[in-house]
């Protein structure tokens, strides 16, 4: 998903762009990781700590963080280590973005984040292809590849039948062979084109909540940055899929 996130920049002309001044930003579910206790990393640095069960994000800070977003507020977003497992002392600075790509593994598992999204898109990759991109990473970051396949068949593999997929259901739009997959992705690419341009004017996504009414956000109209958006740009897009 982060392909697919990252090659819908590239075609935006969003990397080229100086980052207070993006009118789409990505940001990833891998940032909130818990801070892990001293036991829990002894066993993440062994491969024996599970990072794909929907325990291991901070939700609350995700929740809030993505609120403060919403609301067009600059948020500090944590830095996780991958190498030690750990979160730094050093954040990352998100400024007011008409249009955010939440990515991540299980940004449809808890309701509450669910139904902030607008978009839902699920990246659906072939399992082969999943494993290969994650031995390929895991190995840039220093673990050997006995530990890589015994993690994903202990932790990774299972965790994804059994939260993740479920949460396909949830998805507005599936994107089969993820980033291969130009003609979804040239979609996706028009459409927030479309709300740039200002040619959605309020589109807003109406969700459940837990009483059963409709929740719908409110758009903001000013940003901290001080530009002025205009009522109803403001979106979030989001993609889901394989483990990592």
């Amino acid at each position: 998903q982060s392909t697919v996130c990252e090659k819908i920049m590239e075609l935006l002309g969003q990397n080229e762009v100086e980052q207070r001044q993006r009118k789409v930003l990505i940001l990833s579910q891998d940032s909130f990781y818990k801070v892990l206790t001293a036991e829990q990393q002894a066993k993440a640095l062994k491969g024996q700590y599970n990072f794909d069960h929907p325990d291991a994000f901070d939700n609350d800070l995700m929740h809030s963080t993505l609120k403060n977003i919403v609301e067009g507020k600059t948020v500090e977003v944590p830095t996780y280590d991958f190498v030690t497992h750990s979160r730094l002392a050093e954040t990352t600075v998100v400024y007011p973005a008409d249009v955010v790509l939440f990515e991540g593994i299980l940004v449809f598992y808890n309701q509450d984040i669910r139904d902030m999204f607008h978009l839902r898109l699920f990246v659906d990759t072939d399992s082969d292809v999943r494993l290969s991109r994650r031995v390929l990473r895991d190995m840039k970051r220093g673990r050997d590849l006995e530990q890589i396949l015994t993690q994903y068949t202990t932790f990774v593999k299972p965790a994804f039948e059994e939260f993740c997929l479920p949460t396909k259901k949830y998805a507005d739009v599936i994107i089969p062979r993820g980033v291969d997959n130009m003609v979804a992705i040239n979609l996706i690419v028009q459409h927030i084109q479309d709300i740039l341009n200002g040619d959605i004017c309020k589109w807003q996504r109406g969700a459940l909540n837990g009483h059963g009414r409709t929740y719908k956000r409110p758009f903001p109209e000013q940003v901290e940055s001080g530009s002025v958006l205009a009522a109803g740009k403001r979106s979030h897009l989001e993609s889901s899929s394989r483990p990592h």
